[in-house]
This record gives structure tokens, sequence and C-alpha cells, in this order.
């Protein structure tokens, strides 16, 4: 009896000691434990089981005692006894954390915060409103396809223009060839070998260009034909608020001597106002003439620069002024010089020589608007009549000693207008003569020549440096 009861004694000392040991530790790790609040009913889950089984193992088979229900562990704390480390799952919400006040820290609890995704509930998506394909959306690409109406519109109007300009150069020309044939012995041929077929001859889109050549009073005929520039949109647009014409000009260089000494010039007042400012002929040796339509009968929108009246009284004649009063919306103007040396040079002091001078005959015709170049072919007659008439007419001898005075007066100006940089000129040549000497002595290695040279050129210094003497001639009584 007294052996059962001393193994009954020990048996429950030592389950005291057993669960003196499982739960001393537990308190202990609740002082230091952050976490301690979040395993409360774990540790109390683990205390069940532990003493259940102390108690299975002391009283044997007659634990079946215990409730089942007392020893079953939460689901929620259910071991994983397949995992190699002790761990345990649990199957709360994942966004639980979203709703602990101490994990988010400063974070006011009436800040507005989205609430947390409810697995149950589909989210709701935000799709941006994206446009369309380009084709059903037009109105998106409006600048581009202005853009390529700009570039239709300019290139469509460039091959029509150029089209058109090349139609009207050849129909003058075809209207005036056989007047041409019969005048000049070369039509078309401007002396080039690679020119095999004689004609016109592009210069640009709205500049084509004839040489004639091989007849009397003459060198030769350059005809310019001076279309608008049909081919470049924006000079057809600027041409709306500057109404431009197309203009066919003729030069002819007139053989020297042929014409006495004078220039004359009639034409547009605008045109006429526009050349007096341009070349230098007119410039240096006319005047306008006041009041043209009394004295010499030309039309009223006409203008005249004379340098000799006489001169242009013989040009103006009664044949002359009819073809100017019948063709006057045609006729722009009609220049006649002995003296023509071009356009007036913006820097004449530059230039230490006169500039060449030829004799010629340039008349500028408007072309008929609605390319009728038959109305304009008795014009070209007109040249030919101006230059046979060049040929036959001579001045008195007052009239060619006043063109003589007045050539002589211009080139005296010249003269003058020049003095200072032909001056230096000769003395910069002065000066490099001297230098050429001093190297030519220098080369020989003779030191007398040396000598002599440095001596006269002291002297000539001494002279330069003298002060310049007056002699005054005392007559006697």
């Amino acid at each position: 009896m007294r052996p059962v009861f001393a193994f009954l004694l020990l048996s429950l000392l030592c389950a005291c000691q057993l669960n003196n040991a499982n739960v001393s530790p537990d308190a202990e790790d609740e002082t230091d434990n952050d976490f301690a609040e979040f395993d409360d009913d774990f540790v109390e889950a683990s205390y069940d089981t532990e003493t259940a089984e102390n108690a299975d193992s002391s009283r044997g088979a007659g634990g079946d005692s215990f409730s089942r229900e007392r020893l079953e562990v939460p689901k929620k704390y259910a071991v994983n006894s397949d995992e190699e480390e002790d761990g345990l799952v649990e199957n709360d919400d994942e966004f639980e954390h979203f709703q602990d006040e101490e994990e988010f820290e400063g974070y006011d609890a009436g800040d507005t915060m989205e609430p947390p995704i409810d697995q149950k509930t589909e989210p709701k998506l935000k799709i941006p409103n994206i446009p369309l394909h380009f084709r059903t959306h037009w109105d998106s690409y409006w600048m581009e396809m202005l853009m390529v109406a700009g570039l239709l519109a300019y290139f469509a109007n460039f091959f029509a223009g150029k089209t058109k300009n090349a139609r009207l150069a050849q129909l003058w020309f075809s209207t005036h060839k056989a007047l041409l044939d019969e005048n000049f012995a070369l039509v078309g041929d401007d002396g080039k070998v690679e020119n095999e077929n004689p004609g016109l001859i592009k210069e640009s889109e709205s500049l084509y260009t004839l040489w004639c050549s091989g007849r009397t009073c003459c060198e030769g005929m350059l005809v310019e034909l001076k279309m608008i520039k049909r081919q470049d949109l924006v000079s057809l647009v600027a041409g709306l608020m500057r109404p431009q014409l197309d203009q066919a000009h003729i030069k002819i260089e007139l053989t020297r001597g042929l014409m006495d000494s004078f220039v004359f010039a009639v034409g547009s007042k605008k045109t006429i106002s526009k050349v007096f400012k341009e070349y230098t002929d007119l410039t240096k040796f006319c005047s306008l003439v006041a009041k043209p339509e009394d004295r010499y009968n030309v039309p009223s929108g006409f203008g005249v620069l004379s340098e000799i009246p006489e001169a242009t009284s013989a040009i103006l004649e009664s044949r002359v002024i009819t073809a100017l009063n019948k063709y006057q919306s045609y006729i722009d103007y009609l220049h006649i010089s002995d003296q023509f040396s071009g356009q007036v040079q913006q820097e004449e002091g530059s230039t230490l020589k006169q500039p060449e001078t030829r004799p010629v005959l340039l008349a500028g015709f408007n072309l008929p608007k609605h390319a009728e170049m038959e109305t304009i072919k008795p014009l070209l007659l007109l040249i030919f009549y101006l230059m046979e008439r060049l040929k036959t007419y001579r001045m008195s001898k007052e009239a060619k000693a006043k063109a003589d005075k007045n050539r002589l007066r211009v080139e005296e100006e010249f003269l003058k207008s020049t003095h200072a940089a032909r001056a230096e000129a000769a003395a910069q040549r002065r000066e490099d003569k001297r230098k050429q000497e001093k190297e030519r002595v220098l080369a020989e290695e003779d030191p007398e020549k040396q000598r002599r040279w440095e001596l006269k050129e002291q002297k000539r210094q001494a002279k330069k440096n003298a002060p310049k003497m007056k002699r005054l001639a005392v007559k006697s009584l």
C-alpha cells in the first residue's frame, strides 16, 4: 500500500514540475515579446494540449475521461507536420493589416483612404478614352491635309504654268519667224557648236532667248521673252496685287559709226522714270522733257528723255508717232544711245577707267493677254525702220558740237571723281618701282652702287620734305 502511494505522489510532483516548466517561460515572454497579444489564443491551445498529454502519460489508459472537444486544436492554429520547420498557417483575410491602427504610424483616421479591396466584389476599372483609328477621324489630321493640298496645288500650278509659258513663247516665235528670216541670215543661232536645233533657248521656266545675226547696220539682235512666273504660285499670288504682263525685250548692237552721237528714250511715264535712274547714259546725258505731248505729239501717257532736241524731233517723225498712238498699250519703251554702258554702278570711285560704251537700240513690248501675236507683229517692223533711219540721219554742226561738248563734260566729271583714286594708284606704282630697284641693287652686292643709290634716295627724301617756295614774277618799271 505504501509503495503505491509513494509512486502516485512522485507522479503528481513530476506533473506539477512539467506544468511549471511550460507556463513560466511563456509568462516571461509576455513582457518581452511585442507581439504577445497576437499569440494569446495560441498559448491557451498549446497549454490545453500539453496538459492533456501529461494527463494521459500519468494516468495511462485512464485518460479517456477527458473530453475530445477540449483536446481539439482550432483549425486556424493547426500544426503542419509536413513542413521541416514548425510553423502556423493562418487563414485570415490577407488585407487584415489595413485595419490595424498600429500598422500606419502618424496616420489620421479622418483622412480619406480607399477601403480594402473585397475579394467578393469586382474592382472598378477606369478605361481611358482612346481615339479610334484615323480612318474614322479625319478631322484630327486637318493640318497634314492642308499641307498635302498646298503641295499638290503648288506642283499642279508649276506644271501648268511652265507649259503655258512655253506655249506662248513658241507662239511668238512661230508668228515672227518669217519676218526674222527675211531680215537676218541666222535666226536662233547663238554661235555655239552644241546648238543643234536653232530656235528659242530656254534659260528658265519664264525666260526664253533668241539670237539673230547676219544683217547690215547691226552686229546682232537678242530677243528676250520675259514671261510671268506662272510656275511659281507665290509670284502668281503676288501678281494679283501688282499686275504684271508678258514682255519681249529687244537689244540690237548697232555698227560703230553708223549713227550720230545722241541719246534718246521714249515710253510710258512709269518705265521712263525707272530707266532714267537705272541706266548710266540716260542719267548723264539726258533730261526729262516737260510736256512732251505738246512738243513732240507723243501719246498723253508717254514720257521723253532727250539729249539733243534736234535728234529727238528727227526720230519722233510722223510714222513713229502714228505707231506710238496705235500701239500705245503694247509699247513699253524705246531707247537709242551711242554711249550705252549698262546700269549705273554703285561705286564709281573704284573704277579708274571709263566703262566701254557701244551704240545700241533697245525696245520693250508688252505681249497681248489673249495670245494674239499677230497684233504686235508690226512692232518688229518698227524696229527695222528705226535701224534704217539711224543709218541715214545726220545732225547739224551745232547739234554735233553740243553732243561733243556733253561727252567731254562727262569725261571730265569722271576724271574728277576718280582723281584721288588715280593719284593713290600712281603713288603705289612708284613705290613698287622703288622697291624693285632697291632689291635689284642689294642683289648685286656692289658697295659702291649701294652707296650711290642710298645717296640718291636721301636727296629725294630731302627734296620731298623741303618747304615749297612760290616764285613771284616782278615786272620792271
